[in-house]
This record gives structure tokens, C-alpha cells and sequence, in this order.
């Protein structure tokens, strides 16, 4: 039996079917999930706009609706939540160039002839000092519907050091708890390449959330803790038939603490920036 033409086929089945055929091929479920967020969005808005009750995939591609589209995006019509920095903002540049990736990947899905330009790859995104400090306190109070309380919480953790240090996630990703002195006085610090950083009391406290919730992660391995400060919040998948170690016996890849990042702040204000926005302008 013949396949259906995804060009004809409503539009909202066809993104589905084009998620299902992304990760199929092997992209991360945060990408996957992103690029049917921004499809969702796109659909929606011109549905709204041209009170239309459904549209096929090949008329919701059309030049004209994309170009109204990223328009009214990078006017912020199209936000759902507030920003750092209001609710009439203009879009980040990142999750303007996401959507249009995510245009481009769908209509090659498609196969129809309409790529858009594909503007240059930006320098990370930076927040301002007040900006990034009310980030931090955003993402250590508030946790998403349906996220994972552990996760969150290290992320947050993560964010906090990194912005206390300057280092970034690669940088911090290899730490051990016997790294972080918490009691030291006149202030507490962590130590990265035998130098030592001085840590905020917003950072402190965060990081003993972390550590309380990491010490009951590794209670569970009843046997001697490995020490890595960061570690996974639950465990993986089975690959092969082999069952995956449980949490606390390897340490945190940087694509998780990456991935984990990009899918809270993304969650909690409607931006999926890096963990590096929160490092200081050089």
C-alpha cells in the first residue's frame, strides 16, 4: 500500500509524522520536542490569524504565511510566557535562527524548494548581571509541571556555579564533591584546577539543595559513594540488553547537563538558552 503524500496530508498530521520520522533518524528528544513546539506554534498562529479550521502541510509552507509568521515571532506576538526582560521583547536571536532550522528541516521533509536563509551561527547569547541573578532565582524556585524535582534542582546548581566561576559546563562537569567546601570560611568555595572560587550565598544555598538531593540518590546504591558531584537524576536507557548503572555510579555527561539546562530555562521562560548566557561579558 502506497504511502500518503506528506505535501497533502493535513498539516498537524503531518508534523507529527515528521517528529516521528526525526526520531527515527536519531535526533535528541529535546531537538525532536523543540521543533514540534516551534511547528506547533507556527500552525497555530496561522490558523488564528486566517480563522482557518486546518490547512495542508504543503499550504502552511507557503512563503507568504512563513514570512508573516517569523514576522510576528520576532515581534514576540507569538510568546506564551514572559521574559527576562518583558512581555513585549523581541524574540532571541537563538530561537529565531530555531525556527527557522525547523522550517527548513520540514519543508526538505516535504520536499518542496523553499529554504530560507540560514542566518550565521551567534556568539551565545549573554544576560545582563540583574538578568542572569533573576534567572538563577527563577530556576531554583520554580519547577515546571511534570519536570523532574532532582533535575531541576541540579540544573539550577550548575547554572548558579557556572555563573559564580565564569567556567562553563565542560569545565565543571568533571568537579567531585570533595571539590566544593562549603564551611570554609571567611567564605565557602569550590576548587577548580587547584584554584579557589569563592561562592555567593545564593550559590551556597542551591548547591546544599543539590547535595542533599544527590546524597539520597547515592543512599541508594548501598555501597561506597563515587564522589562526582554531578550525576544522573534517574536512570537510562537499556542499550543492547544491558541494563544501565544506576544513578550516582558515573558522573553527568555534558550533553545532559547541557540538554537539561536548555529543556528547564526553555520551560520556565520560554527561551532555550545556554548555560554559558549566564557567564560575564568579556
Amino acid at each position: 500500500m502506497s504511502q500518503l503524500n506528506p505535501r497533502t496530508a493535513d498539516a498537524l498530521a503531518a508534523i507529527g509524522t515528521f517528529m516521528e520520522v526525526q526520531q527515527e533518524a536519531g535526533y535528541a528528544f529535546g531537538t525532536v520536542r523543540l521543533r514540534g513546539t516551534i511547528l506547533a506554534e507556527y500552525l497555530e498562529y496561522i490558523l488564528n490569524e486566517e480563522k482557518l479550521p486546518s490547512l495542508t502541510a504543503e499550504e502552511l509552507v507557503q512563503t507568504e504565511r512563513a514570512d508573516a509568521w517569523f514576522e510576528a515571532a520576532h515581534a514576540g506576538e507569538t510568546r506564551r510566557r514572559n521574559t527576562l526582560t518583558g512581555p513585549d521583547a523581541v524574540a532571541a536571536y537563538d530561537y529565531q535562527r530555531a525556527r527557522i532550522q525547523t522550517y527548513n528541516t520540514f519543508v526538505e521533509y516535504l520536499g518542496l524548494n523553499l529554504r530560507r536563509p540560514y542566518p550565521p551561527s551567534g556568539h551565545g547569547e549573554r544576560l545582563e548581571p540583574e538578568q542572569a541573578y533573576k534567572l538563577l532565582r527563577t530556576l531554583a524556585v520554580r519547577r515546571p509541571t511534570g519536570a523532574n524535582a532532582s533535575t531541576a534542582i541540579r540544573t539550577a546548581a550548575v547554572a548558579a556555579v557556572s555563573a559564580a566561576t565564569g567556567h562553563t559546563v565542560p569545565k565543571l562537569q568533571p568537579l567531585d564533591v570533595a571539590d566544593v567546601d562549603l564551611e570554609r570560611r571567611p567564605v565557602p568555595v569550590i576548587t577548580i584546577d587547584e584554584f579557589d572560587h569563592p561562592l555567593d550565598k545564593h550559590t551556597v544555598e542551591i548547591l546544599r539543595r543539590w547535595l542533599d538531593v544527590r546524597a539520597g540518590i547515592v543512599k541508594e546504591l548501598e555501597g561506597t559513594d563515587p564522589g562526582f558531584l554531578w550525576i544522573p537524576t534517574k536512570p537510562g536507557r537499556a542499550r543492547a540488553g544491558v541494563e544501565p548503572p544506576k544513578p550516582g555510579l558515573t558522573r553527568a555527561a555534558v550533553r545532559t547537563l547541557h540538554s537539561a539546562h536548555r529543556t528547564l530555562v526553555l520551560q520556565v521562560v520560554g527561551v532555550p538558552l545556554r548555560p554559558s548566557a549566564l557567564l560575564p561579558r568579556r
